[in-house]
């Protein structure tokens, strides 16, 4: 096939122009194509005067095989055309192995665990697969009580249950990461029922209301598979045996059971604090990582909008950013996980402490964007020495986050004129805040460390310059947003083993993604290490 690059169309233009415009391209006829493939899409809004989507298809052509597509692009000389091929992600089938071994275990079912679940199943290795939390379904009823202002489930929340954090966090598909193993993600996703732009567009989302539902049709491609999927079952510690992976135990409704094994891939995601504890216990290798913490910050859709565009949106889809800033001390700040049209949640897995993240729908309607407003923090800058410190301070935030808001997880908030004034907001301005179960306005310089909030000074006016009205002085900061990523990393090789014979540390947990895309990306090559030491 042949890619052609920067195809544009106007916001209002339909995706069928693709083909006669890549014909143009190419000096043909339209009748002359028999495939044209959307590959990417994405938006360019450099130029207020003249927003459009920038297009690469590819074709197949008539009567033209491989090399005849090379002589025709010899012939044409164009930076924008070349030969491509579709990509193709291989899993060997590992039928005449399986009655023969063990079958791998994975403990977590977030974004890495599923997908390194889907991997294993396809290669007929009948995964087995324990997850702390409960089924989409169970999970998105007891959410759904707590953020109403009802109690907290901590085995079944926001953090664990099927489709990890990743469930009730927008389902944003778009990552650094440069991996071929990236189309295989998206193709699933979209098999499993994600809309078709997720194949293309450059910053692909789901929504949290239609990945709900991608994840158990997930989950049944698995078990159609042979997988099994146990839900409620909470890892508890490992089997080990001369430096070697010999089982898990887990406790469920019936009890403690051990379960044996030689392969186990550890996807137990960013929040799972007791299990991490018990490894550390275990003398599981590990260390301290750089990670961030911060703040979400509210604006309105429109504005946003208008800064982006220059203009109401109208055609064009709502409006996102994506922010950073390096500060002359060194220090740094950026958004992460912006929300259009969304929503600041309630994202707590622990009695006692309040968490901040933020989700959108399918549709993006909501009056409110959102984004993390993070700040960099390294090793050094944690209190304490310990391989836990950053994890421990985390927890101690989140702990005085609930004491502030006087219990009930209200979250402390503040305007963004008070914070850069540093006077306590007594309610909102223009931007009602859109976290439930509420927020308690405060005075955030009392409850953040220092170690953020002079940061955040700094920061937010130089972000303005970037994006016009970031600072805008209603804007509402909510806190805290300390969950982005985790403080420990879990030591693996680079054959993705640890230390300990038969451990794959896997995923955003074990500090190896940041992301859906990356953490099932991540899945995948654990799920071909275990193939590889079984095969």
């Amino acid at each position: 096939m042949i890619l052609i690059r920067n195809i544009t169309l106007q916001p209002e233009e339909p995706l069928t122009l693709l083909s006669k415009r890549a014909a143009g391209k190419l000096r043909l006829s339209e009748k002359n194509l028999v495939e044209c493939r959307l590959v990417k899409r994405s938006l360019d809004a450099r130029r207020k005067d003249r927003i459009r989507f920038v297009c690469s298809v590819a074709v197949s052509l008539k009567g033209i095989d491989e090399m005849g597509e090379s002589d025709l692009l010899n012939r044409l000389r164009s930076a924008d055309l070349a030969l491509w091929t579709p990509p193709r992600y291989e899993i060997p089938d590992c039928h005449e192995k399986a009655p023969d071994s063990p079958r791998p275990v994975i403990v977590g079912f977030g974004p890495a665990g599923m997908f390194a679940a889907l991997v294993l199943s396809y290669a007929a290795l009948r995964p087995i697969v324990l997850e702390r939390g409960q089924d989409v379904e169970t999970r998105l009823k007891a959410v759904s009580v707590f953020h109403a202002g009802g109690p907290l489930d901590p085995e079944n929340n926001v953090q664990f249950g099927e489709g990890g954090a990743g469930t009730f966090s927008d389902g944003k598909l778009n990552t650094g990461t440069h991996d071929r193993r990236i189309s295989w993600v998206l193709e699933q996703f979209y098999r499993h029922g994600a809309p078709e732009n997720v194949l293309y567009d450059a910053k692909p989302h789901i929504g949290t209301d239609i990945l709900t539902d991608v994840v158990r049709q997930i989950r049944m491609d698995i078990l159609a598979h042979g997988g099994d999927v146990r839900f409620g079952c909470r890892m508890t510690a490992l089997e080990l045996e001369d430096g070697s992976v010999q089982g898990v135990e887990y406790t469920d409704h019936s009890g403690i059971t051990v379960l044996p094994c030689s392969q186990l891939i550890l996807a137990i995601g960013h929040s799972a604090r007791d299990t991490v504890r018990t490894l550390h216990a275990q003398r599981v290798p590990m260390e301290r990582k750089p990670f961030a913490m911060g703040v979400r910050i509210e604006h309105r859709q429109e504005m946003i909008d208008r800064a982006q565009y220059g203009n109401t949106r109208g055609n064009l889809p709502p409006a996102d950013y994506s922010l950073h800033v390096h500060l002359p001390n060194g220090k740094s700040a950026f958004t992460f996980c912006m929300c259009p049209g969304g929503s600041v949640f309630a994202a707590a897995s622990e009695e006692g402490g309040v968490v901040t993240n933020g989700m959108s729908y399918s549709a993006r309607d909501g009056k409110n964007a959102n984004a993390a407003l993070l700040v960099g923090l390294r090793p050094e800058d944690f209190p304490g020495t310990g391989v836990l410190a950053g994890m421990e301070w985390q927890r101690e935030i989140e702990q005085a986050a609930y004491r502030c808001g006087g219990g009930n997880y209200l979250a402390p908030a503040q305007l963004v004129g008070d914070f850069l004034a540093k006077r306590e907001s007594t309610g909102p301005a223009e931007i009602q805040p859109s976290y439930q179960p509420g927020v308690v306005w405060t005075e955030l310089h009392t409850l953040l460390p220092e170690q953020i909030t002079t940061v955040l000074e700094k920061a937010i006016p130089e972000l303005a310059k970037k994006l016009s009205g970031f600072d805008d002085p209603s804007a509402v900061l909510t806190a805290p947003e300390t969950r982005s990523s985790s403080p420990v990393r879990i030591v693996r090789s680079e054959a993705l083993e640890s230390p300990i014979r038969g451990l794959f540390p896997c995923g955003e947990g074990a500090g190896y993604a940041g992301g859906i895309t990356s953490a099932a990306v991540d899945g995948m090559r654990c799920a071909e290490a275990v193939i590889s030491s079984i095969i």
